[in-house]
């Protein structure tokens, strides 16, 4: 009886939530004044906006001036079939030309086309970089797959790293992090998800960055599978040794290779064994065939403190290289394969930053060598990447795969700032921010000042205070979709949600700012209608992080995310999806703005 009475006063609850939810659904307030305005200007001041007049719309205000009548005809008849016939012939009316402006589809606020000069050397571009891209969690005891590879490679990442171990396993090779608890995968099943998923998103290049732990012979046998799976997609270079890297453009459809060559190998010395106190070196003979050397599972010391030291970081291929000394003669086309040559580990940050005239390399720095090396070596940093490139990855400390702000290295022009795809949060939506640039493509080509060799007075110092370039203005006017994409109770068990956004820009120190809309409590339809201005010095490396909160008592409730790069921004009413914690789009919620620019 008890639970009879239980269960009829929870259906009474959720039918009185119900309507309370359907009556502030429709609690509608009136439209911004700046959309009315623009509505009643190019309608001529009519209750309808003809075909003829929303094109000029389009090309006067919105300033898309490639769009037609025909572009418009697909969209128009979509809205249309919502109508009455009456509105239908007449034109748009002035809440179905709102319902136009929110179409993401075709009123999103970034071009989707490629549209940034790829013919220059892959030094000139921002790279979308993976770290430990096998990972599936953690970096201690989580499963090492080709799943996470597979998602990077079908969001745009186009820089895959793979750590190789000598293994017993059919390979004789594995993917695996190295001297801890994490289980294996096998190589070959790497490599041909890789090879199926490389370019589906992209036609741009593929670049492997290995980290080799491999006696001679498995180089050879590494080689030998590489060249059978990938086949003529796989790149070689025709020397070995580049003055200068090659295009992505000239690049298209190829995967290329990143290590340290085996000299490289050969000349640095053997390496702590990360996660033991064995120090010394291997020769090649101790390895038998047959014989797995199991340097993943070693018992871990009883403080977790003890793994997270710079020392003991076993994320970068410059330091944590093999134990024994190849035989050079025993793997020449292992070497040919590498295109993308791995800088030596010795000697301080200053004289690794050093460039070579000659010859091209990648270095590999963590997050908080970098971090040190910019306070007293920035501008060697910048100058260095202007032909070279640089890799950076999380520090050591990140057990939980979570990552460091991308604007400390893409500041002082790293290329490669390696993220742990895994690691959900504002640093992950960041990166995701800046390669939604350029259609998408995982190549962003980097501002000229990063690029370009000036005189020691006129370099740039991302810490130095820059005069204003630009303000960019940004109006919050209503949010929609949420209704449709979450359910009922899912902010508020006996409300509508309280929503507020929050509007960041995230750049160089000097133009970082936060700032957020009002709360309108007990509405799933919210209209803000607030306008914020953001002084940039320099909006090259701006990005605009956008989310939306309900506000609650305890915690606020996540209600949306995305982050847009500032100078892909497409100007006037644009309709803003907004994406999950993980970075997927959402099927409905989404925020009518408007964005403008004031050039000095």
């Amino acid at each position: 009886m008890v639970k009879k009475k239980e269960m009829k006063k929870e259906i009474y609850k959720y039918k009185v939530l119900n309507f309370l939810t359907r009556k502030f659904e429709l609690k509608k307030q009136e439209p911004s004044l700046d959309i009315k305005e623009a509505f009643h200007m190019f309608a001529k001041g009519g209750e309808y906006m003809s075909n003829d007049q929303l094109l000029g719309f389009m090309l006067e205000h919105q300033g898309d001036k490639n769009c037609t009548l025909m572009d418009l005809e697909v969209v128009l008849l979509q809205i249309a079939g919502n109508s009455n016939t009456t509105s239908r012939e007449q034109g748009l009316s002035l809440m179905e030309f709102i319902n136009f402006l929110l179409l993401d589809d075709f009123n999103g606020p970034l071009k989707t086309e490629i549209h940034h000069d790829m013919s220059a050397p892959l030094s000139h571009y921002f790279m979308y970089t993976g770290h430990n891209s096998y990972l599936t969690g953690n970096q201690l005891t989580s499963d090492c797959s080709d799943k996470p590879i597979i998602e990077a490679l079908q969001q745009g990442v186009r820089v895959i790293e793979l750590d190789l171990w000598p293994s017993s396993n059919e390979d004789g090779i594995k993917v695996v992090h190295g001297r801890t608890l994490t289980t294996p995968v096998l190589l070959t099943k790497c490599l041909e998800s890789i090879k199926k998923y490389a370019f589906v998103k992209s036609d741009f290049p593929v670049i492997l960055t290995l980290e080799d732990h491999l006696t001679s012979k498995l180089q050879a046998k590494f080689t030998k599978k590489a060249t059978q799976i990938f086949g003529d997609m796989l790149y070689y270079p025709k020397t070995d040794y580049l003055t200068e890297f090659p295009s992505p453009e000239s690049l298209k459809n190829l995967v290329v290779i990143s290590t340290k060559p085996p000299k490289e190998y050969a000349d640095s010395n053997s390496v702590m064994d990360k996660g033991s106190n064995n120090n010394h070196k291997q020769n090649e003979s101790e390895l038998s065939s047959g014989e797995e050397e199991e340097l993943w599972n070693v018992e871990l010391p009883d403080s977790m403190a003890q793994l997270t030291t710079e020392e003991n970081n076993v994320s970068d291929e410059d330091t944590n290289i093999c134990d024994f000394k190849p035989n050079l003669q025993n793997a020449p086309e292992y070497k040919h394969l590498i295109a993308i040559h791995g800088g030596k580990s010795k000697g301080s940050v200053k004289d690794r930053l050093k460039a070579d005239s000659e010859v091209v390399k990648r270095l590999s720095l963590s997050e908080k060598k970098l971090k040190s090396a910019s306070e007293s070596h920035g501008k060697d940093i910048i100058r260095f990447t202007q032909k070279n490139i640089l890799r950076v990855y999380p520090k050591g400390e990140r057990i939980k795969s979570t990552n460091f702000r991308p604007h400390l290295g893409w500041m002082y022009g790293a290329q490669m700032v390696a993220f742990n795809m895994q690691g959900h949060g504002k640093s992950l939506w960041l990166m995701q921010g800046m390669f939604r640039a350029n259609g998408g493509c995982g190549y962003v080509r980097k501002p000229e000042f990063l690029t370009r060799t000036n005189s020691h007075e006129d370099e740039f110092d991302p810490r130095r205070t820059l005069p204003v370039k630009q303000t960019l203005r940004v109006n919050v006017y209503l949010g929609v979709g949420w209704r449709s994409d979450f359910g009922a109770t899912h902010f508020d068990l006996f409300s509508p949600p309280d929503f507020y956004t929050k509007v960041c820009l995230v750049g160089v120190p000097t133009d970082c700012v936060k700032k957020r809309t009002r709360v309108i409590k007990d509405n799933w339809l919210p209209v803000w209608d607030e306008e914020f201005e953001f002084p940039l010095t320099v909006p090259e490396l701006a990005l605009l992080r956008i989310e939306v909160k309900d506000k609650d008592k305890g915690k606020d409730d996540f209600a949306g995310q995305t982050c847009l790069p500032v100078s892909e921004l497409r100007l006037g009413f644009r309709s803003v999806a907004l994406h999950d914690r993980k970075g997927k789009k959402f099927k409905s919620v989404k925020l009518l703005m408007r964005f403008q620019l004031e050039i000095f």
